[in-house]
């Protein structure tokens, strides 16, 4: 599933001082706040090194690309973060090989779905710059749009589509010949409709009316895909 954001951290204090790498994290947590509160467009490289503490120059000294690479490399890192965190919520609700009593499938995919809900608001700085680049799409440069995939969606859409396909050969759902589809049918079911609500958890809802839309997008799913 690749590497993890923790062993990434390890490598780099392997190949730099300690002062070089905390200067780094320094100016990417920066760039996150400002990027996730201005946008790609609006956020500049002179306003990102003075979020940082630190001269335009140094900034560019570590990422000579500007401000391509650093909202790639920001995009990136939060990207994984968020991806090993949908993926250990996969892993631990339907673990591979070991499908659910057929009595317990909603359960777990209610489950699933919250978890997945969940993160919204515990990676906010994260779907902040989600919303903006869904926002400025036409502004941000495709190697950008390509990093960002690959480094979180891409994985995350997979290991779904296996899992449904786990679910499929268990005799749990009927995905129609089509799990990838089927694992989009869910996540749109129980996550769209509150992202949207939610401007990406800018503006959380309630818990009660979270726990509706969640639950009527599991139902909803398992009137489509579950076997009879």
């Amino acid at each position: 599933m690749g590497t993890t954001n923790d062993a990434r951290w390890e490598a780099a204090l392997a190949d730099h001082s300690p002062r070089k790498v905390q200067k780094w994290a320094a100016m990417a947590g920066a760039a996150c706040t400002l990027f996730g509160r201005e946008g790609y467009t609006r956020a500049s490289i002179d306003a990102v090194a003075a979020a940082a503490g630190v001269s335009t120059r140094t900034l560019y000294n570590h990422f000579p690309g500007g401000k391509a690479e650093l909202f790639r490399t920001v995009v990136t890192w939060t990207s994984s973060e968020v991806k090993d965190a949908q993926l250990a919520c996969l892993n631990s609700v339907l673990p591979p090989g070991r499908p659910p009593h057929p009595d317990n499938l909603e359960r777990d995919l209610l489950a699933l779905a919250e978890e997945f809900v969940g993160l919204l608001t515990r990676y906010a700085d994260h779907f902040a710059l989600v919303r903006h680049i869904h926002a400025e799409v036409d502004h941000v440069p495709r190697e950008v749009l390509d990093a960002w995939h690959a480094a979180g969606p891409g994985p995350v859409t997979a290991a779904l589509t296996e899992a449904f396909q786990g679910l499929a050969d268990a005799d749990l759902l009927d995905v129609h010949g089509d799990p990838g589809l089927t694992a989009a049918h869910f996540v749109a079911l129980t996550s769209h409709s509150l992202t949207m609500r939610t401007h990406y958890g800018v503006l959380p809802l309630p818990k009660e009316d979270t726990e509706t839309l969640v639950r009527g997008g599991v139902a909803a799913f398992l009137r489509a895909y579950r076997t009879t």
